[in-house]
């Protein structure tokens, strides 16, 4: 089950399942986009189509899951949206809608992908955050904070299931850094979203092979790359310093950004 998969990054974990043998029905809230990315997979590829921020709908998609394969197996919660700017310039609609998507729909998909998961004894939810949910993401304020709130579910639900016993299901959170999908592609121009463009900008398939790898060996939290982890992470144990560092970190992006345009623009 992949959410959110109608195109982009969505599109190519679902191609990353249907090559690991599963039975992948994909889902996005744009039921044309699904029926594609299913289309596109063939063999056994279903779509629904399905907003995350509808629990009910997420717990009736997990049950279809079930019924048609015999059991679930993994739940991507790949789904998500952004809006740039001070958290001061985007009204109520705006913050809302972010937090809904990016961070009850994570919620929802994990919690009901973890009803079947649980009744079986083994499951996995790997859930696509960011690199903004690691640290605050100057100019992706309520993204940034949509994103911390994934992360600190996720992990607290990790530890519940453990606490309770739990040794087969796992839950895990890839961290990529700014990725190269329709959801950068208007971003070139936009001061407010540079830190997106800040280190080395990745493209779908560096995340595909970072979702495979926490299938291969499931973990709670894996940044990609890896040094953008430890570097953002080293910012968080000191935010003083961030904050301070911000203007001179906020130049250096935009800088990079600017970069990235010229060099994508030919």
């Amino acid at each position: 089950m992949v959410t959110g998969a109608g195109r982009g990054l969505g599109r190519e974990i679902a191609r990353l399942l249907a090559r690991r043998g599963h039975q992948v029905l994909v889902t996005d809230v744009d039921a044309g986009a699904a029926a594609e990315t299913a289309r596109l997979l063939g063999g056994t590829a279903e779509a629904a189509t399905l907003d995350v921020r509808d629990d009910d709908a997420c717990r009736a998609v997990a049950q279809r899951a079930v019924d048609r394969a015999g059991r679930l197996s993994v739940w991507v919660n790949n789904a998500g949206v952004i809006s740039t700017g001070p958290a001061w310039e985007q009204d109520a609609a705006t913050r809302r809608f972010m937090i809904e998507v990016n961070t009850l729909g994570t919620m929802n998909g994990t919690l009901a992908a973890l009803g079947p998961m649980r009744a079986a004894g083994r499951g996995h939810v790997v859930n696509v955050v960011s690199l903004a949910g690691l640290v605050g993401v100057p100019g992706e304020t309520v993204y940034s904070a949509s994103k911390h709130a994934a992360i600190g579910f996720s992990l607290a639900t990790l530890s519940d299931l453990r606490i309770a016993g739990e040794r087969g299901v796992d839950i895990s959170c890839v961290c990529p850094d700014g990725i190269w999908t329709p959801m950068l592609h208007d971003k070139l121009d936009d001061p407010a979203a540079a830190l997106s463009f800040s280190g080395r900008l990745l493209q779908p398939e560096d995340v595909v092979r970072a979702v495979e790898r926490v299938l291969d060996r499931p973990r709670p939290v894996l940044a990609v790359p890896s040094w953008r982890g430890l570097q953002v992470r080293t910012l968080d144990a000191v935010p003083g310093l961030a904050v301070r560092l911000g203007p001179a970190i906020q130049r250096i992006a935009r800088w990079q950004q600017r970069r990235y345009a010229r060099k994508l623009r030919g």
